[in-house]
C-alpha cells in the first residue's frame, strides 16, 4: 500500500492541478467564499495539494494530518470566535478533509462534515471540480449560518478568501 500511494504522489504533476483548477475555478472559488462570509461570522479557507513529499508518504502521514498542519500554517485557527474552517483537497489521494475550528467543532456532528465532503467527492469522481467545490462551500456555509450567524457591524473578513494552492 505504502509503495502504490509513493507512486500515485510521484506521478501527480502540478500542471494537472492546474487543468482542474484554473485562474477562473479560483475565481470562483474566492467568489463563493465571500458569498457564503456574507451569512455567517465564521472564516473559510480552500487549499488544493497536488501531492504530499515523498518522505510524508513514508512516513505514513494521512491527508487529515497533512491537512491539520495546512489548517495551522495558513492560521485558521487563529479567528476570532474560533469559528474557522479549512477544506482541503489532496488530489493524489483523492481525498477531501474538513477541519473546523474549536469553537465551531463540537457544534456540528462528524457525519455532517462527512456529508459534505462525500457532497464535493461526488462532483470531482465526474470531473466537475468547479461545481464539487462551489457545492462544499456552500455546504460549509450553511453549517458556519447555522451555528454564527452574520451579525450588524461584523469587524471584516479575518483571512484571505482565495483559494491556496500547495
Amino acid at each position: 500500500m505504502k509503495l502504490a500511494r509513493m507512486f500515485r504522489h510521484s506521478i501527480a504533476m502540478h500542471w494537472n492541478t492546474r487543468r482542474l483548477f484554473p485562474a477562473e475555478t479560483l475565481d470562483a472559488i474566492e467568489q463563493a467564499i465571500g458569498r457564503a462570509e456574507k451569512t455567517h461570522t465564521g472564516e473559510i479557507r480552500f487549499a488544493i495539494e497536488t501531492s504530499l513529499p515523498l518522505l510524508s508518504i513514508w512516513s505514513d502521514v494521512s491527508p487529515r494530518d497533512h491537512a491539520l498542519s495546512v489548517f495551522a500554517n495558513l492560521g485558521v485557527w487563529n479567528t476570532e470566535h474560533n469559528n474557522g474552517v479549512l477544506i482541503y483537497l489532496q488530489l493524489a489521494d483523492r481525498d477531501v478533509e474538513i477541519i473546523a475550528d474549536r469553537g465551531l467543532h463540537q457544534r456540528v456532528s462528524a457525519s455532517e462534515w462527512e456529508a459534505a465532503c462525500r457532497l464535493m467527492e461526488e462532483h470531482f469522481r465526474s470531473g466537475r471540480f468547479r461545481d464539487g467545490t462551489i457545492a462544499g462551500i456552500e455546504a460549509v456555509g450553511s453549517l458556519l449560518a447555522r451555528h454564527f450567524p452574520a451579525q450588524e457591524g461584523r469587524s471584516g473578513n479575518e483571512l484571505s478568501d482565495r483559494a491556496v494552492l500547495l
